[in-house]
């Protein structure tokens, strides 16, 4: 099969998958005005969006200078060919949280000490650490909550942290909510957009947690920081 035949055909089933989208009724939507309608909804379409309406330009060069059925003005690179079948499967397979970000995550109890935390980043270099008392969600204690503690108890003579308790700590993190619970189906652009939508907020996530069904009562499943969604192509 032609490059230019197998570019066409991803563009005609993104083409389809983006009139699905917006549930017209019927009514065809032209592919870069689609586009720029689905970009404000949808997260894997605002992801690829530059790169969808740079296929629609070379679509036309494809179809429309064509001067019989079998000529084309010029046969797509192999590369392109390739980008484009990889957005469409990105739209129509999204990848999602899990597998991608599956992990054991490192929890502690509310009574567990200062000491047993820092032993923990120690050795693994973690720094955001979900808290529960019995199955009760507490909170998420981060690097920058026990550097906060630390300053506000620096007058203090005396600091045990094996007396410590996380409870003492848990409050002092910046932000009531500093923490998002998603659901294991949210697709990896949805969880990147999470974190984009909190740059200019005061109160800032540290980190996205990962249950079945997004709920703080169930296992967690995974845990995504900042710097793990900086990390996806």
């Amino acid at each position: 099969m032609k490059n230019s035949e197998r570019y066409l055909i991803a563009f005609n089933q993104i083409d389809k998958y983006l009139n699905n989208e917006l549930s017209r009724n019927g009514s065809y939507v032209g592919f870069s005005q689609a586009v720029n309608k689905v970009a404000q909804h949808n997260h894997i379409v605002k992801r690829f969006k530059d790169d969808l309406l740079e296929f629609a330009v070379l679509r036309n060069a494809i179809v429309h200078e064509r001067t019989d059925p079998e000529y084309v003005i010029a046969e797509p690179h192999n590369s392109t060919v390739e980008k484009i079948e990889k957005v469409l499967s990105e739209l129509t397979e999204p990848k999602k949280v899990i597998p991608t970000f599956s992990q054991e995550v490192k929890s502690f109890k509310i009574s567990d000490s200062l000491a047993d935390v820092l032993n923990m980043i120690k050795y693994t270099h973690y720094s955001q650490f979900p808290v529960y008392e019995e199955d009760e969600f507490k909170g998420l204690l981060t690097a920058n909550g026990i550097t906060n503690w630390l300053a506000e108890t620096v007058d203090e003579d005396l600091l045990s942290r094996e007396e410590t308790t996380l409870d003492q700590l848990i409050d002092h993190e910046e932000g009531t909510e500093n923490y998002k619970f998603v659901s294991r189906d949210l697709t990896i652009y949805e969880a990147e957009d999470i974190f984009k939508d909190q740059v200019n907020k005061e109160d800032r996530i540290d980190a996205v947690l990962i249950t079945h069904n997004g709920k703080s009562d169930e296992s967690l499943l995974g845990i995504i920081s900042a710097w793990d969604i900086i990390d996806i192509p």
